[in-house]
């Protein structure tokens, strides 16, 4: 056989390997799914991103024994993969992330926690489809603005990273249910952010919040007076108002910010 032709039916022979690792997964509804494990994590395999019907892609190691074989670099390729939904990448190496993320116009669920990330390409704002974010235990210093971009994004984790403030226009995230800001470096929260009328889980504790905005009882739905889940504040310097005033829910704090005004 010529060179030329065994080298082609290698390759021929690994597409075909890799088509038939897809299966349709129940968890995901059917979806077409692809799960990169092992090995094939420090340098993902070029016949992936030939997969375009694939739906979800898994690229994230899920054992401690595993943890050796991680990613470190997103190929441009990504870009290839039109139909993702749903992209894994928890738990890896990643420094950065490519412009060409931007153009997966399906993507609802994007998982990036535990890696070492600061910064988001600005094409990011682009995924208008993008449900829920996950940016856990990374190393961002500030929300990064392109999110507030992102109009039908419900969840949002940018637990323990060191984000010392919150841009104005969170407000735009107008479809946000959960915003999770743990163990960071709050300082004081944006006014915007009371506009945010579908939030009903707001985490803050572990931050250095000493107040809170005046028109925060505005936000009726995070009522953890009932329900504590709703809303944390431990580990808090809060005096304005203070915390046990915070426990008694929104009606408690407005009632707290009117009578300052009265004074």
């Amino acid at each position: 056989m010529h060179p030329a032709h065994f080298f082609g039916a290698v390759y021929a022979s690994s597409d075909l390997q890799w088509k038939y690792l897809v299966e349709h997964d129940p968890k995901y509804e059917g979806r077409k799914k692809l799960k990169v494990e092992g090995k094939q994590l420090v340098s993902l395999p070029r016949q992936i991103f030939a997969l375009e019907a694939l739906q979800v892609l898994e690229i994230s190691p899920e054992r401690k024994s595993c943890l050796q074989y991680r990613m470190k670099l997103i190929p441009q390729q990504i870009s290839q993969l039109k139909n993702l939904t749903l992209l894994y990448m928890d738990s890896n190496n990643l420094k950065e992330i490519p412009a060409e993320i931007g153009t997966l116009s399906r993507l609802e669920r994007l998982t990036l926690s535990n890696n070492s990330l600061r910064s988001l390409p600005r094409e990011i704002g682009q995924l208008q489809k993008l449900h829920s974010l996950h940016l856990a235990n990374n190393s961002f210093t500030e929300l990064p603005p392109q999110l507030c971009q992102l109009r039908n994004l419900a969840f949002l984790d940018l637990s323990d990273n060191q984000i010392s403030s919150i841009p104005p226009g969170i407000q735009h995230l107008e479809s946000l249910e959960t915003l999770l800001l743990l163990f960071n470096s709050l300082e004081h929260l944006p006014g915007s952010i009371c506009v945010l009328r579908n939030l009903c889980t707001l985490w803050l504790g572990n931050n250095k919040l000493r107040s809170l905005p005046a028109n925060f009882g505005e936000l009726v739905n995070l009522d953890w007076g009932y329900n504590y889940c709703s809303c944390n504040f431990e580990g808090n310097p809060l005096d304005c108002p203070p915390p046990e005033v915070c426990s008694r829910g929104p009606r408690q704090i407005r009632e707290y910010f009117s009578s300052l005004c009265r004074e």
